[in-house]
């Protein structure tokens, strides 16, 4: 069966627990920051697919992996967000903009 996708570390592992013998590669940086974009993309798509918290974890951990890709400490992207909190809000009130007019 073939994949052509980024997978999380231990996959080949299990892999091979099942008795198949993986074919893997290791990404370069470049590879690996346009596979972490194609792996949101996926993840994004199956959350919405099934609303499962598990998908959820999976976008959390894709995102977290993108933030270090670029060279952001995670306390510097917090701040980062806590700053566009401030200026534009959460979505604590669940606010729909429906249209402005003149």
């Amino acid at each position: 069966m073939k994949y052509h996708k980024l997978v999380r570390d231990k996959i080949p592992e299990i892999i091979e627990k099942a008795g198949l013998k993986p074919r893997i590669k290791t990404l370069s940086d470049s590879e690996f920051s346009i596979e972490l974009e194609k792996k949101l993309e996926e993840e994004m798509h199956e959350y919405l697919e099934s609303h499962e918290l598990e998908e959820l974890i999976d976008i959390e951990e894709v995102i977290l992996k993108l933030i270090k890709v670029k060279g952001v400490k995670k306390e510097d992207f917090e701040k980062l967000r806590e700053n566009k909190k401030k200026k534009r809000g959460a979505f604590d009130k669940k606010i729909f903009l429906i249209e402005t007019t003149d």
